[in-house]
């Protein structure tokens, strides 16, 4: 399996990436024991079918060490040209406090020598506590070693919209803010989606599968509680489906999706997809790789196979609009994190 070109996007003017990102979080702990022989054996599969584009952090577990050794496997057995076709998206999450450009550095020395690369692609950064304003003191201290040569592009995970203007307007140039988006959280189209058009700064999704509660799995189902619900994404994003309505409203969801899926010969979860990939400054969306544990690369490949039309996309819409607003209940992009 070969992805089309429409797979593609030219995100900044050195990265073509896959608008399907590999996410990592799932090696980390919470959903199933991972083999580091076999994950790396996997990695292969998804950039030999396309998926060339890993989303990862410094707090993933072995996520950035497996990146640093599946690089040195491609050197080793492709040749380091090879490398050219892979991108690594980390991130950095430290806990509040003075910002010196010696702990920043630091810190992203730790990354280039965990993922064995000389430049970061891409530092997504986190910062937990909005009333300390030391997160520009950090952004301008990458700013810096960004010049030097060690980032090649600085982004952002779960800002929200006030806060990425704050960066904005201090002169930081953000490629992109990575926020929870979905057909259940549609938060991002409340502000954040216009004021990353009118900034040219993309988005990368995540939960746009709910965990995998927007699958097939759980169609006509009831309510999965407890052990149930057995990986820390389910656990997650049943939570969340709680706060935007009920069990019932979305079976009518799932329903839904599956009547399209069926129209396109594609699952419920490709739909949800789509339905994200298709939203104004959406870069890509990110799906958790349980690497050596559950593939779902030739089914992924179809997000690519179809597209929604204006009635299809309107059917989702008339069952999302039944549900609570999950921006006066939570807030802006990544609130849920700060409350």
């Amino acid at each position: 399996m070969l992805l089309p070109p429409q797979s593609r996007l030219q995100f900044t003017p050195d990265l073509n990436i896959c608008r399907i990102l590999n996410g990592m979080w799932q090696v980390s702990g919470g959903h199933g024991r991972i083999n580091p022989k076999t994950a790396i054996d996997t990695m292969f599969q998804y950039v030999d079918a396309g998926f060339t584009t890993w989303d990862l952090a410094d707090h993933y577990g072995p996520a950035e060490d497996f990146i640093g050794e599946f690089r040195r496997q491609v050197i080793k057995t492709r040749g380091e040209q090879a490398l050219a076709q892979i991108q690594a998206f980390t991130k950095w999450v430290p806990r509040p406090g003075k910002m010196t450009k010696k702990l920043v550095e630091e810190n992203i020395n730790i990354s280039l020598k965990r993922m064995d690369v000389g430049s970061l692609d891409l530092m997504q950064f986190h910062w937990w506590e909005y009333r300390d304003t030391n997160y520009l003191d950090a952004l301008k201290y990458m700013a810096e070693l960004q010049t030097e040569g060690k980032i090649k592009h600085l982004a952002l995970t779960n800002f929200d919209t006030e806060h990425l203007k704050i960066i904005v307007d201090a002169g930081i140039k953000i490629v992109s803010n990575q926020v929870q988006f979905s057909v259940v959280d549609r938060r991002p189209l409340v502000n954040m989606v216009r004021f990353c058009q009118d900034h040219d700064i993309k988005l990368f999704t995540y939960g746009s599968l709910c965990g995998g509660l927007l699958s097939e799995k759980y169609l006509g189902k009831s309510e999965p509680r407890g052990s149930e619900l057995a990986t820390v994404s389910l656990r997650k994003y049943k939570n969340m489906v709680d706060a935007w309505g009920n069990w019932q409203l979305f079976q009518e969801l799932l329903s839904t999706l599956k009547q399209i899926a069926q129209a396109h010969n594609v699952s419920i979860s490709n739909v949800a997809t789509r339905y994200i990939l298709d939203q104004p400054s959406v870069g890509g969306v990110i799906i958790g790789a349980r690497l050596g544990i559950s593939e779902h690369i030739e089914e992924n490949g179809k997000i690519f196979s179809f597209t929604l039309d204006t009635q299809e996309s309107d059917r989702i819409n008339s069952i999302c609009s039944q549900s609570r607003d999950l921006y006066q209940l939570i807030g802006d992009c990544g609130d849920e994190y700060r409350r």
